[in-house]
């Protein structure tokens, strides 16, 4: 449409300056308007000007223009009516523009609208998923809230069965303190026979100390005395400023009914760190008793460490402890390397872990031991170490200072022995008959990693309590014992 009306536009205004002739109807006689004649050419007077078809509603006819007309004819074509055409098809063209326009939006937004459809859809997806997936995760939350339910119940039924089983550990505990008392009644009594025996036989110690009980062959080969200032010591003079009374051993007595040592001791723990040991978490304004985060020189991990202030001069480290029998220490090899037990009850700190500590610096050690008296005495050394897991932790110790008599000189210089690694003089495995790990010779004369028996004197095939041959002899096994070690000032 739009086509065709600016075609006829265009022929109309090629046709203005044209003479046109006058319009015949079709019903009537045929009539003729005169031509208009150029003044200026008689020749061409006659000629006239055609054009083609313009519809107005609806063409019907031929049109011609006469310029030269002295008045208009209602029939023929003006300038004013071509420029009405003209504005009328510019204002099409423009409304057709608009149309098109429209139709390119409206294409645009069917689109979008076909796009929103299609989101929609998928959103509507989504949604289900998601209350699908909220339903399940009720239904899992309601499962897990009767499996809640039952498990409280299981506790309560459980905490109900710990309480009767409390109240009948407390019975026990009642009966086993009036079976002790009758075990330390019949010890006293076996020790007055034993010494009623050794007067008889004449065995009895001049000194008035026990005998120390043989558990391996008279003849035992001579163990060379570890000389200090040879193979590597590390021997320097005692801290004269720590403050001893010298006592002399005293013979066995008969053991008194004691308390059970079953307690728990309160225990602090220290968060800072890491300390190199504990003299230097105490010269760093920690002064508690406790435990602490320990690393040593050139160590590659970290360890946690008693730490005892309470004892003068502060910053002692517990590398063992035996105080109720509630850790087993008939451990092999691997395990007394590593370490066991409880850090705030009895244990071992490991080999490896004393070895790393004794070699950062120079350390003397301190060996306490009570018996079932309550009586402590002491053995302290002036310089202590280990060598490394390549010499099996061979002991190296420096002089005796103490009132406990020195029970470790016989085992200076020797390697470790666990069951599963001998490496002591005996021909048999000493850790076997002692039923411990420790620096035995051939075999011990300290014994502090055997078996804790309750009431000191107590009868065993084999020596293998915790014994210390100058104090108390081996037949008496000791209450508490504890090794601390100390930077040397």
């Amino acid at each position: 449409m739009e086509k065709s009306l600016w075609t006829l536009g265009v022929l109309l205004i090629s046709l203005v300056p044209c003479i046109t002739s006058d319009i015949q109807s079709r019903k009537g006689t045929s009539k003729r308007v005169p031509r208009a004649v150029d003044s200026g050419d008689a020749n061409d007077g006659k000629r006239c000007g055609y054009t083609f078809m313009v519809p107005q509603q609806r063409i019907t006819g031929p049109i011609c223009v006469n310029t030269k007309a002295s008045a208009p004819s209602k029939d023929q074509v003006t300038r004013m009516d071509l420029e009405n055409l003209k504005d009328a098809l510019a204002k099409q063209r423009r409304e057709t523009e608009m149309l098109q326009v429209v139709v390119d939006v409206d294409g645009n937004i069917v689109n979008e609208v076909k796009l929103l459809r299609k989101e929609s859809r998928n959103m509507n997806s989504r949604v289900t998923q998601l209350y699908m997936q909220l339903l399940h995760e009720i239904i899992r939350k309601r499962d897990n809230t009767l499996e809640i339910a039952h498990l409280e119940n299981k506790i309560l039924n459980v905490t109900a069965e710990m309480l009767r089983a409390a109240t009948r550990y407390k019975e026990l505990e009642t009966k086993y303190a009036s079976l002790i008392d009758v075990v330390n009644n019949q010890s006293a009594i076996i020790s007055q026979l034993e010494e009623q025996c050794l007067r008889v036989f004449s065995r009895r110690d001049p000194h008035g100390s026990p005998p120390l009980v043989q558990v391996v062959p008279q003849h035992i080969p001579n163990s060379q005395q570890y000389t200090p200032g040879l193979g590597g010591s590390n021997e320097i003079q005692r801290d004269t400023g720590y403050p001893r009374v010298r006592d002399s051993r005293q013979p066995p007595q008969g053991p008194a009914p004691t308390a059970s040592p079953f307690r728990v001791p309160p225990v602090t723990i220290i968060n800072e760190g890491p300390f190199r040991d504990c003299k230097h978490a105490k010269d760093s304004g920690f002064s508690s008793t406790g435990i602490y985060l320990i690393k040593p020189k050139n160590a590659n991990s970290h360890m946690q460490l008693w730490c005892e202030n309470s004892l003068d001069p502060g910053g002692w480290a517990v590398i063992q402890r035996r105080s109720d029998g509630s850790a087993n220490f008939f451990r092999n090899w691997e395990t007394y390397k590593k370490g066991f037990g409880n850090i705030d009850s009895e244990y071992w700190l490991g080999l490896e872990n004393i070895y790393q500590l004794t070699n950062q610096d120079n350390y003397k050690l301190l060996i306490e031991l009570e018996d079932w008296n309550s009586k402590k005495v002491y053995a302290e050394y002036s310089s202590f170490r280990l060598e490394p897991e390549s010499d099996y932790y061979r002991l190296r110790l420096g002089t005796y200072q103490g009132n406990a008599g020195d029970s470790m000189v016989w085992h200076n210089g020797k390697q470790f022995t666990t069951l599963d690694r001998d490496r002591d003089t005996y021909s048999g495995n000493c850790a076997h008959f002692h039923k411990g790990g420790w620096w035995y010779n051939a075999c011990a004369h300290a014994n502090l990693n055997g078996v804790w028996y309750r009431g000191g004197i107590y009868r065993s095939k084999h020596q293998d309590g915790i014994y210390w041959a100058e104090y108390r002899g081996g037949s008496y096994s000791l209450k508490k014992v504890q090794m601390l070690i100390r930077p040397i000032e």
